[in-house]
């Protein structure tokens, strides 16, 4: 998907994350567990709240193939509302796995970053039919 290039996360430690439930369900894990195996339980979150942002700005009226940056990233912010729920579940699982505070953080930091090149790069792609 989109954020696997960005992120650049490997998918392969989430093999090992899936083969012991544990991990998903028990808080007191998430600080013997490696950078990756969070950041590959974290990346099914941020991938669909990154695929609802996208949506809602593709699909809003101001949207056009050759905005500004700083147009797109008011588009972006002025979506994000309508992906409330799922940009929470991300911020939370991001607050668990990393610490309190954390969640907040990535978002308006790395996450916010690089929205608008995952929203291009959705944008570049030829529909599938």
């Amino acid at each position: 998907m989109i954020l696997e290039t960005i992120f650049g996360l490997s998918l392969v430690v989430k093999a090992s994350l899936d083969t012991n439930p544990s991990i998903h369900s028990n808080p007191d894990v998430w600080p013997h567990v490696s950078v990756q195996q969070k950041d590959a339980a974290l990346l099914p979150l941020v991938q669909k709240a990154t695929q609802c942002i996208i949506g809602k700005v593709m699909a809003n009226p101001r949207f056009t193939d050759h905005m500004r940056p700083d147009d797109m990233n008011d588009l972006i912010i002025d979506s994000i509302p309508g992906c409330a729920a799922l940009v929470r579940a991300m911020i939370d699982a991001h607050d668990r796995m990393y610490g309190s505070g954390s969640g907040e953080a990535f978002l308006l930091g790395p996450y916010l970053d690089v929205l608008p090149a995952a929203v291009k790069q959705v944008r570049l792609k030829p529909a599938s039919r």
